[in-house]
């Protein structure tokens, strides 16, 4: 591993390669916040898979992408005299203090070298000084993040309207949980869960499109906070599903170009056949 000098040594590298870039290259001259977006979310989706697989390599290069895009938007900021990296890095660093009181006291945000407790544990009082679990810490982080000056001014208003779906019921769940909004016993649950499926079933058969959506939508929600309440993250597992069936569909095309029967030609028993061949070998 790199030494600390090393590490900043190559941020600064960096920083200076995406400065030569930014003026000399035609390309990187004309981006803009609005087009260079699209890249960032590509960006991010390639990171979200390379960590999904644990592929270490993908990963490592995929992190740098996404680094790039963090430097390329401060750089357009300091062109602006909005804000550079270092505006961006102070942030950051402030936030991450502010919303630690457990680890670092108030008085340390805005210090340039922050020093950890026990330093000035004696002096101002914090109401959150005390976090000895993960959830204690997340409690406390939610209520800290409303009482920042710029912070969210409702619970749920620190959810992206950008997210994903399932991402986006799930970080609801979770931020109602840090209020105390949630079920008391996580296997009652379970009943939600068939309510809601109940419920879908009885406007499929009435043939209600909209209300079919609807209930659909609400019987996804029921099982997503299941996914919550017993620690399973349900983005993950949807996507581990989804690899595993391009998996198994993708064993029964070879097999139809081998035996040259084309899919549409096959019949679902054949299929089926395929598909338990492609399961038994995993």
């Amino acid at each position: 591993m790199h030494t600390r000098e090393e590490k900043m040594e190559a941020f600064g590298r960096m920083l200076d390669v995406l400065d030569t870039l930014r003026e000399k290259c035609p390309w990187d001259k004309k981006q803009t916040n609005e087009s260079l977006r699209p890249n960032t979310i590509e960006e991010t989706y390639e990171l979200c898979d390379a960590l999904i697989k644990d592929d270490v390599k993908e990963i490592c290069k995929e992190l740098g992408d996404v680094l790039l895009h963090v430097a390329f938007y401060a750089r357009m900021g300091e062109e602006k005299q909005q804000f550079d990296i270092a505006d961006v890095c102070n942030h950051l660093v402030d936030k991450l203090i502010f919303r630690h009181p457990h680890v670092y006291h108030p008085s340390q945000v805005g210090a340039s070298h922050p020093l950890p407790l026990p330093y000035g544990e004696n002096g101002e009082a914090s109401e959150y000084q005390k976090a000895d679990s993960v959830e204690k810490v997340l409690d406390n982080w939610e209520q800290i993040k409303q009482k920042e000056k710029d912070g969210n001014k409702t619970v749920l208003s620190g959810v992206p309207a950008s997210l994903p779906s399932i991402i986006k019921a799930y970080r609801i769940q979770d931020k109602a949980r840090h209020v105390g909004f949630d079920w008391e016993d996580r296997q009652d649950v379970w009943a939600k869960v068939r309510e809601e499926l109940t419920e879908l079933e009885t406007e499929l058969k009435k043939e209600d499109k909209q209300r079919s959506e609807e209930e659909l939508g609400d019987f996804i929600f029921s099982v997503i906070n299941a996914a919550r309440l017993y620690h399973l993250n349900p983005d993950n597992a949807l996507e581990l599903t989804n690899q595993k069936f391009i998996r198994r569909f993708n064993y029964i095309e070879q097999h139809s170009l081998k035996v040259g029967k084309p899919l549409t030609e096959m019949t679902l028993e054949e299929m089926d056949q395929l598909w338990n061949e492609a399961k038994a070998q995993e």
